[in-house]
């Protein structure tokens, strides 16, 4: 397994952006797909977006973030990141990041097998 810790939340205003950042430990990042999950209060875990393992040349999004947020990687740093661009109040979360041992990734959270501990993301109105 390796270990996460996601940075970058915060509170930003309705059309601002962010960038969450995972940095992972371990050698093996690259062969991991990894995932970003998102859980607002009082409801349950959601796919947000995910990446491939290895190039990471594919990805693929919840469609409530399609054409706001991008996913990405940088092997040679073993971070992920998410881009989040024009927020919305809905958006307000605990972000997760997650690795999955596979080049493979799901949109499942329990495909999933290390977490990171979550940063908070709040969007205002």
């Amino acid at each position: 397994q390796v270990q996460l810790v996601e940075s970058g939340g915060g509170l930003v205003q309705t059309g601002g952006s962010l960038r969450l950042s995972c940095a992972a430990s371990g050698r093996t990042f690259s062969t991991y797909a990894m995932g970003w999950f998102r859980q607002a209060l009082g409801k349950e875990r959601e796919f947000v977006a995910a990446i491939s393992g290895r190039s990471g040349s594919s990805t693929y999004y919840a469609d409530s973030v399609k054409g706001r947020f991008t996913i990405s990687r940088d092997n040679a740093e073993n971070t992920v990141y998410l881009q989040m661009n024009r927020l919305k109040p809905e958006d307000t979360a605990v972000y997760y990041c997650a690795a999955r041992s596979s080049v493979v990734f799901t949109t499942s959270a329990h495909g999933y097998d290390s977490w990171g501990q979550g940063t908070q993301v709040t969007v205002s109105s």
